[in-house]
């Protein structure tokens, strides 16, 4: 079967012309026919640098309308388009281009020098600037002829954060990519011609050029592409573009529904806002629920093509700990060590059998054997399914903090800090113990350190929480957390930073 994810663009820029394909930041905006054009034109100078099918180009960048129309020409030209992170150091983006080794990368004017490093080390590419390709927009228009594809070659690679190893390229084929594409919109009437979506996140990651960008284009809908989050610029475009579809991390929501001018907004028009990375907490859930607006706990990573389980508008509310039951065509199940499925209630691993799974991972067949085994593939996610089917997601088994031999699940003792005034976030990690061999650390980030009782801190973890699962440290800080691409909160760098907390800080019990 011959698919390709470029296929619609060029439908779309035949049928509906004129309707706009994409608006970066409120201002510029690029019709269907424009970026069919212009990508055509891109393809040609990709082409021209020697690119041909099956070659990887690698694009890094901030968000951009060139961004965009480099990784759609690179995707016309039949390459497989490698994406990295635009905040990757020198010997970070590195040991991406040794795994992916493209013959092209699409670069930013702010990565050009990076880039040198990189080929002063032996890595053998070409740089096209994405300078270059904003000319490409207004050249005479070159077709480019369709390239003739298998469903199953392989279209994007996407690598993971690396918070444990080194990252994984992800891999979506064409089929893989509208698999996810047409069973969300089966489940989603909102997915269609015209509709409206925001994105603020990077277009590098799983969300961005698969969910935000090719999704989107798929549909013949608009995308409003931002260059990042500004919670007020953010706020009035969902009110004045009548945004229907907004996908993010709680600390976005978070931070809009702090803004005054939330309180008379009008989100009437959100109907799809979904939210993944973290449990979102309880006050902006019924921020924005007060609005109007259920913001729906998703589940899923980079392997899962960013979401592979979201619950409904219906639950939102009544079950916001739970992501949701096993999608149209995507099961999930919780199993123990030995495989066999947990009782409802009983926490295991959870494991994902389904279309948009990733075959597997970039020239690893070590880590895609480790991953997926008789055809499921092993989130190392700890979840929970009830009586009803629904999915709760406890933990990363990788953060599970094992104290005097007892499982610590991070997020529990994070759910309960989160509620007490003057928290802005909180994360929970491991830190060495000599008694127990691991013990918890609460990080707290609050709006004004003075406003932090840690006896307090204390005294509701004793409410809520078994003894052994009470945080021996913590440590206030006035500074946000530090986080990852995709807004999830980096804990290998916070436990990094805290390595020495049992000699620096008094232990609390």
């Amino acid at each position: 079967m011959s698919q390709h994810v470029t296929d619609p663009l060029r439908w779309w820029g035949a049928t509906i012309a004129d309707e706009t394909a994409i608006v970066f930041d409120g201002g510029d905006r690029v019709s269907y026919a424009e970026l069919d054009r212009w990508t055509d034109n891109v393809a040609h100078r990709l082409v021209e640098s020697g690119v041909v099918p099956g070659d990887r180009v690698g694009i890094v960048g901030v968000n951009s309308l060139e961004w965009c129309a480099g990784a759609l020409g690179a995707l016309k030209a039949g390459a497989i388009v490698a994406c990295y992170n635009h905040r990757l150091v020198a010997t970070e983006l590195g040991y991406l281009i040794g795994n992916s080794e493209p013959a092209v990368v699409l670069a930013g004017a702010d990565h050009l020098a990076r880039l040198d490093e990189v080929a002063a080390w032996g890595s053998r590419f070409a740089v096209v600037p994405l300078d270059d390709v904003v000319g490409d927009r207004h050249g005479a228009h070159r077709p480019f002829g369709r390239i003739e594809s298998h469903a199953d070659d392989p279209a994007v690679i996407v690598y993971t954060s690396g918070t444990t190893a080194q990252p994984k390229g992800v891999v979506f084929t064409h089929r893989t990519t509208f698999s996810f594409i047409f069973e969300w919109s089966l489940m989603e009437p909102v997915y269609q011609r015209g509709t409206r979506m925001i994105f603020v996140l990077s277009l590098g990651g799983a969300p961005g050029i698969l969910w935000a960008l090719l999704h989107m284009l798929t549909h013949g809908a608009t995308l409003y592409l931002e260059t990042g989050l500004d919670p007020e610029v953010t706020l009035r475009r969902l009110v004045d573009e009548r945004i229907e579809v907004m996908m993010g991390v709680p600390v976005m929501f978070e931070a809009i529904a702090a803004r005054p001018e939330f309180a008379d907004a009008d989100l009437s028009a959100l109907a799809a806002t979904t939210v993944g990375g973290a449990r979102v907490p309880g006050p902006t859930l019924e921020a924005w629920l007060a609005k109007g607006v259920a913001l729906r706990q998703i589940y899923g990573m980079t392997e899962l093509g960013g979401s592979s389980i979201g619950n409904s508008r219906a639950e939102a509310a009544n079950r916001p700990e739970s992501v949701g039951r096993s999608s149209m065509f995507t099961e999930h199940r919780v199993v123990r060590p030995d495989g066999s499925d947990c009782d409802p209630g009983e926490p295991g691993e959870i494991i994902v059998r389904g279309p948009s799974v990733t075959p597997g991972y970039w020239r690893n067949p070590e880590a895609t054997a480790e991953a997926i085994r008789d055809g499921w593939f092993h989130s190392g996610d700890v979840g929970m399914l009830d009586a009803d089917g629904y999915l709760r997601v406890v933990d990363r088994m990788k953060d599970m903090i094992i104290s005097g031999g007892y499982n610590i699940a991070p997020s529990e003792v994070e759910a309960v800090i989160q509620r007490l005034d003057g928290v802005v976030e909180v994360a929970v990690i491991g830190v060495a113990d000599d008694k127990f061999g691991e013990t918890p650390a609460a990080i707290v980030h609050a709006a004004d350190e003075h406003d932090i009782d840690i006896d307090g801190v204390l005294a509701a973890c004793r409410t809520d929480l078994a003894d052994y699962k009470v945080p021996r440290y913590v440590v206030v800080v006035s500074e946000p957390l530090p986080r990852m691409p995709s807004g999830k909160i980096a804990k290998r760098d916070l436990a990094e930073r805290h390595a020495d907390l049992p000699a620096t800080h008094p232990r609390l019990r």
